[in-house]
């Protein structure tokens, strides 16, 4: 099984963000409108959802958690756990990177481990490389998460940073799938009319119905 598919199964099974958060709604809503379809986020009707729970999203979307540059290390971390391929683009492309600032301030529990996740990446980095870890080459961020992605290959001193990896890898799978790109990657066509071509011939046969 590739990668991918390991990332899409954690997105919808073992987080299950999606199907058990209301909230992840918002997934959908960082995604681009539709060519054609100019309006702004805040004109899209939000189905089921009650005037409180629609102030309290847009108060959080006008929130800022994440500093530039924790933005910008999530952003290379995220596009390393699902990078673009011949298939579907980016977890960055796929709004990745916002829907983890959403879901930040939407469950505060998630804050310290998620910032202080980023301070130890740039620590590590630091003592590696002399660089923080957005400043680093690709082979040398790879050095790093590859200390950090596998539980069971887990080395001395690497507990904080298997958790802070665990977390991401399920927020980035549960974004990415959730999103417009993750739709479509996973082959998901949603309620698709059917083209009516009448009673099938052989059934219109078996009942000694079929035209003269």
């Amino acid at each position: 099984m590739k990668r991918r598919d390991l990332l899409k199964n954690a997105g919808l099974t073992t987080l299950g963000l999606a199907g058990l958060h209301p909230q992840v709604k918002a997934a959908e809503w960082l995604d681009p409108a539709p060519e054609g379809d100019k309006k702004k986020d805040k004109d899209f009707e939000q189905f089921g959802r009650t005037e409180y729970e629609k102030e309290r999203d847009a108060k959080l979307f006008a929130e800022q958690f994440f500093n530039k540059h924790e933005m910008k290390t999530i952003e290379v971390l995220v596009d390393i756990i699902i990078p673009a391929d011949g298939r579907s683009g980016s977890a960055t492309d796929a709004g990745v990177p916002a829907f983890i600032e959403f879901m930040a301030k939407d469950r505060p529990e998630l804050q310290t481990p998620l910032r202080g996740g980023l301070t130890w990446l740039d620590t590590q980095a630091n003592r590696r490389f002399g660089k923080t870890f957005a400043g680093c080459k690709h082979a040398q961020r790879i050095e790093i998460v590859e200390d950090i992605a596998y539980p069971d290959r887990k080395k001395p001193g690497m507990s904080q940073g298997i958790a802070f990896f665990t977390l991401m890898r399920n927020l980035t799978a549960s974004g990415f799938w959730s999103s417009q790109i993750g739709i479509t990657d996973i082959g998901y066509m949603g309620n698709v009319a059917n083209v009516w071509k009448g009673v099938p011939e052989e059934v219109l046969k078996q009942y000694g119905l079929e035209e003269e």
